[in-house]
């Protein structure tokens, strides 16, 4: 019968069992050095494990907003997969000024402002506080 952990405690106690079963069988030479009690007992103890962390919600991970028009644009590359050449092809400027752009050294002008909202969705008041 396999019991269902129900405290971290208990997940905790669980984890630290299948840690030493799983040491033993790595200095031993694998899983054939357990025993069939303790190979049975590490497959109750990993069900027991599996059930608790699949029962445990998933957090969101909270990517922080960008504060910059270079991190919007990382941003994006990330989201859409794309390299800093695909992006300047997309937005149909050059690698080069795409560079500078990111890097500051080159203001964003009207007509890649309208680009930046048309082709990534990037919010318009966003494109104007940053640029």
């Amino acid at each position: 019968m396999i019991t269902t952990l129900k405290t971290e405690s208990e997940y905790q106690q669980v984890m630290s069992e299948i840690e030493v079963l799983l040491k033993k069988a790595t200095h031993n030479g694998g899983f054939e050095s357990l025993t069939p009690v303790e190979t049975e007992h590490l497959r109750i103890l990993s069900l027991q494990a599996e059930a608790y962390e699949d029962a445990i919600p998933i957090m969101p991970i909270q990517i922080p907003k960008p504060q910059t028009l270079s991190e919007m644009l990382n941003l994006k590359m990330f989201q859409l997969k794309l390299k800093q050449k695909e992006l300047a092809a997309l937005l149909d400027i050059t690698p080069t000024r795409l560079s500078e752009v990111m890097t500051g050294k080159r203001k964003v002008n009207m007509d890649l402002a309208k680009r930046l909202y048309q082709k990534l969705a990037i919010d318009p008041t966003f494109i104007l506080e940053h640029a």
